[in-house]
């Protein structure tokens, strides 16, 4: 019993001794702190500042929130945006427009398999009797299939956006069961389609719509598309379409 409370006493010490050095590190910490921060608030000539400053408004200011190009200035900046990161744009009146278009890139790539959400409105588009020398597949409608693979070796994507942001330059695309986000990540060449109506001002008139469904609201991923893939290693060698699209066409209709 006496080694045993003489052990127990030497490791309480231990552990008081290590208390009392942690102590002393925060306090010679904090001492450094003050002289590094003392130092900048002299060279600037002003007092240090030592009270957290107060927060009257949280979040966007109301005259960003109420900020709101009409809808040809919109497309314009969008455009500019999109283009500036080498994606390309193009304006159609119609499904049909856009129907013709990616047929026609079809048979100038010289594309052999394109794949799409399962959306009504895609499947309206009719792209399986416009691509007559493509196979076309729709995502998640056989449950057998290999769906990443599939994607994976698509020449072309197709998606519908549920959103873009012109103020940025990006395309909002949620992912569901029929609406998988490798649709839009595999394929060389992704289609994106956005009604004239989705293409909103600033990124806060898309994001504000997330906060509202909340946690248990929210889609399975959400996915911010600013052109093609860049990539670029530490010495800053540009590489195009590593991470996804290499080629990406913003089709707005309406």
């Amino acid at each position: 019993m006496a080694e045993t409370s003489r052990g127990a006493q030497a490791g309480a010490g231990t552990q008081d001794d290590h208390q009392e050095w942690l102590a002393q590190m925060e306090r010679e910490s904090r001492a450094k702190q003050k002289t590094f921060m003392d130092g900048i608030a002299s060279k600037l000539n002003r007092p240090r500042v030592t009270q957290k400053p107060a927060r009257p408004v949280k979040g966007a200011p109301d005259f960003w929130q109420a900020f709101e190009w009409p809808l040809e200035e919109r497309i314009e900046r969008f455009t500019e945006n999109f283009r500036s990161v080498g994606g390309h744009v193009e304006r159609l009146a119609d499904m049909s427009g856009v129907r013709e278009f990616i047929a026609n890139k079809a048979r100038e790539m010289s594309a052999r398999y394109v794949i799409r959400q399962n959306e009504p409105e895609l499947e309206a588009l009719g792209l399986e009797a416009a691509l007559e020398q493509a196979v076309v597949r729709v995502w998640n409608t056989d449950e057998q299939e290999q769906w990443k693979a599939r994607a994976a070796e698509s020449d072309f994507g197709v998606v519908l956006a549920d959103y873009a942001a012109a103020y940025t330059g990006s395309i909002t695309v949620l992912s569901s069961k029929d609406k998988g986000r490798s649709v839009s990540l595999l394929p060389t060449v992704l289609f994106a389609i956005i009604p004239a109506d989705r293409l909103k001002t600033s990124l806060g008139e898309i994001l504000v719509n997330f906060d509202e469904a909340g946690q248990g609201g929210l889609p399975a991923g959400i996915h911010f598309i600013s052109g093609p893939s860049r990539s670029a290693d530490i010495e800053n060698d540009l590489t195009i379409g590593v991470h996804g699209p290499g080629v990406v066409y913003a089709l707005i209709v309406g």
